[in-house]
């Protein structure tokens, strides 16, 4: 079964949200809390896992409803349906400021793999689960990068990234070194490994970088500037009274320059 093909425009520019643009009959399938608004005529409903295992049976339902608690997200999923006798629209916000990037499985050999927290809205029949990655080394210090999102089949499916998007195409054998983070997501046929980068000055001052992710090609990879876990850490280590990031007496100087008592 196709899944349910669907028009959308993308609105904005830090905080994008995409306009998804529904057929009678027609279905998207969202992440709890990403819905922004929706015509009249488009119905809700909770489903039970993406919404690609409704016609099979409870234990393959109860396996991909699993599989998506791995990647930290609910057992369940709106879907939005068109019940009216005209188009509608429906549209999801970005949960943090970035860039919502749009993915045509059909386009892309019906698989891409990307970090675990970056789905937000799909058409109905699109799958998303886990991606386990195969080596040890991975798994032992991919951290973030070990277990992985996958977005199978052949409709829409939109992902979202902090900061600004790259895209970059990959030709056989091309390599691309990249803070894990900042992996958006890839095609399928992209190699993905982390390697460990040599050096006892790297060890010790080297902090992020001492791990980085190889990308080796062919295939399609999105980076992103700003991930979520590095905007995190930058608001709590301004979040209290003094900078740690800073020595102590140029925190003081800083702080008494932004009005702040030392």
């Amino acid at each position: 079964m196709l899944n349910h093909e669907i028009d959308y425009q993308i609105h904005g520019e830090e905080m994008q949200f995409v306009e998804v643009e529904l057929d009678p009959q027609e279905t998207a399938i969202a992440e709890a809390g990403s819905f922004m608004m929706m015509d009249d005529g488009i119905t809700m409903e909770t489903i039970f896992g993406d919404g690609s295992q409704q016609q099979s049976g409870l234990l393959n339902k109860l396996f991909s409803a699993g599989k998506r608690l791995l990647v930290g997200e609910s057992l369940f999923m709106t879907a939005y349906t068109n019940v009216g006798s005209g188009k509608k629209r429906v549209s999801f916000a970005s949960p943090y400021p970035g860039k919502i990037i749009p993915l045509d499985l059909n386009r892309l050999g019906g698989k891409v793999i990307c970090q675990k927290d970056a789905f937000l809205c799909a058409a109905k029949g699109v799958s998303i689960g886990i991606e386990f990655q195969k080596k040890l080394g991975t798994g032992l210090f991919g951290g973030e990068g070990f277990i992985m999102q996958k977005v199978e089949g052949d409709g829409m499916a939109f992902v979202h990234a902090g900061g600004h998007v790259f895209e970059r195409h990959l030709i056989p054998g091309e390599m691309l070194k990249v803070d894990t983070g900042c992996i958006v997501g890839f095609t399928a046929n992209v190699n993905y490994d982390i390697q460990f980068v040599g050096g006892i000055k790297n060890t010790i001052f080297g902090g992020e970088g001492v791990f980085f992710a190889t990308l080796r090609g062919p295939g399609t990879v999105w980076l992103q500037t700003l991930p979520i876990s590095r905007l995190a850490g930058r608001i709590l280590s301004y979040g209290g009274s003094r900078r740690k990031e800073e020595g102590s007496i140029l925190g003081g100087i800083g702080n008494l320059l932004d009005g702040d008592g030392i």
